[in-house]
């Protein structure tokens, strides 16, 4: 296993975690143990059901894993068979092990005689934000400890010219943004015309945020679907949605985890009706609570969370903000010091908040309710995440209280909104800091416009 993601300048951000697995490059330290990988016995588990390479069942046991999910279930033993996927699953039901299992056991029951040139993936993987690429290229490092497999992260907001130096050798996993993505395909550095498998991530996101006239683009650079195994993931489909994965796949099978299920099942959801001026009083005794651990809180717009992280600060609660306009750089090394434990309190909008993948997560704080019902959904399940127990909490206040209705249509379920106990309505004490500079920000944008697989 090679990680060739990008590696932001040492002063500005430690060494990811699996970056470091990288450096230490276990396949030359692992060899011995892969040629005598049929003596090493990993633990029982529902995996060993799938017949997948021992290198997998290394990782799966290495990673703690002993129960595979529902989508786990539903999707790999088609997904295994070369079969098209089309899915519908919220983000925590562990569907990104779902496709990546599948993506590694491809190449290591179908080995390569045919050198690839540099930058031409066999596998491509697409998602909306950076940080679920960077999240996914963690999980896919960790599932191929024990391979020889590279995987690379293509993100905008990072270096160009590092990111492009890296695409000079040879490369066989991709997980990238579609801009970024595409600015490379077109300067042919990036060649996708030897990819064998396309994992198109949170295509519904995809489709809100402008995505798919990038994502049609890039999909036309690939092999035709009769060449290529397809899995499209998607927490709605909606009838575009339904076009556009008929369009990409070739005689899927078509699985649904019922998203009802994974946002009441696992997370206790708490509706507490506080006015604009209690919201931030009660937001602070919530974090006070021995119960409360580590925490996202979410808030509509970039500005809101500039403002909230700002004001815990000054009550001396450290957090870190996450939003599109704080560098990517600093963006990085916040979520590795939320994963590591050395700050617990995340402020984050929707969008940098998509790829948070974090275990532990005890609560997901609504200090604004969203105004698209999905988004409910997706910042829940960053707490009670495949199988764990959480608590949401969202803060309704008069000028919200009329968003509930449609997340309540959305998950077939009516909450029960009370008033904040009174311990939660305690007068906050007086700031004990000053307000720091603020973080480093992305600036303003000017506004200029102007031979293996399927037919081998």
């Amino acid at each position: 296993m090679k990680l060739l993601n990008e590696s932001p300048d040492t002063d500005q951000l430690p060494v990811e975690p699996a970056t470091v697995a990288a450096t230490t490059d276990p396949v030359d330290q692992l060899n011995p143990a892969l040629a005598d990988a049929a003596a090493v016995e990993p633990q029982v588990n529902d995996f060993l059901e799938l017949d997948l390479p021992n290198e997998l069942y290394l990782a799966i046991d290495k990673l703690g894993f002993t129960t595979s999910t529902a989508i786990q279930k539903e999707v790999l033993p088609y997904s295994l068979d070369g079969r098209d996927i089309i899915a519908q699953a919220q983000t925590g039901t562990g569907k990104t092990a779902a496709f990546l299992i599948s993506v590694i056991t491809y190449h290591l029951e179908h080995p390569e005689y045919d050198p690839r040139p540099a930058g031409t993936p066999f596998a491509l993987i697409i998602a909306p934000t950076r940080e679920l690429v960077m999240q996914i290229a963690e999980d896919a490092v960790g599932l191929s400890l024990f391979t020889d497999l590279s995987v690379l992260s293509v993100v905008g907001g990072m270096d160009y010219e590092k990111q492009k130096n890296q695409l000079k050798g040879p490369i066989d996993i991709i997980i990238a943004t579609p801009g970024r993505l595409l600015d490379f395909c077109r300067t042919g550095v990036i060649n996708l015309s030897r990819v064998e498998t396309l994992v198109i991530d949170e295509a519904d996101r995809m489709l809100s945020m402008g995505f798919i006239p990038d994502v049609k683009s890039i999909i036309s650079k690939t092999p035709a679907k009769q060449k290529r195994q397809t899995q499209l993931f998607s927490a709605t489909f909606s009838d575009d949605i339904k076009r556009l994965a008929a369009s990409w796949t070739l005689d899927p099978v078509r699985i649904e985890v019922e998203p009802d299920q994974v946002a009441v099942d696992s997370v206790e959801q708490l509706v507490y009706l506080a006015s604009a001026d209690q919201k931030f009083a009660v937001l602070y005794n919530l974090l006070q609570l021995d119960t409360v651990d580590r925490v996202i809180i979410f808030a509509n717009r970039r500005d809101e969370t500039r403002s909230l992280e700002s004001r815990l600060y000054r009550h001396g609660i450290d957090s870190g903000l996450l939003s599109g306009e704080v560098v990517q750089t600093k963006r990085i090394r916040t979520l590795e010091q939320f994963k590591s434990g050395e700050i617990k309190v995340l402020v984050a909008t929707d969008v940098a908040g998509r790829g948070i993948h974090v275990d532990g997560v005890s609560h997901v704080i609504n200090y604004n309710l969203p105004e698209d019902p999905e988004d409910y959904v997706h910042r829940i399940g960053r707490t009670g995440r495949a199988g764990a127990m959480g608590t949401s909490v969202s803060l309704a206040c008069e000028d919200e209280s009329f968003m509930l209705p449609a997340i309540e249509t959305l998950l077939g379920e009516a909450f029960r909104c009370e008033q904040p106990p009174e311990a939660l309505l305690k007068a906050l004490p007086a700031p004990v800091r000053k307000g720091r500079e603020k973080p480093p920000m992305v600036p303003a944008r000017p506004n200029n416009k102007g031979n293996r697989g399927r037919g081998h």
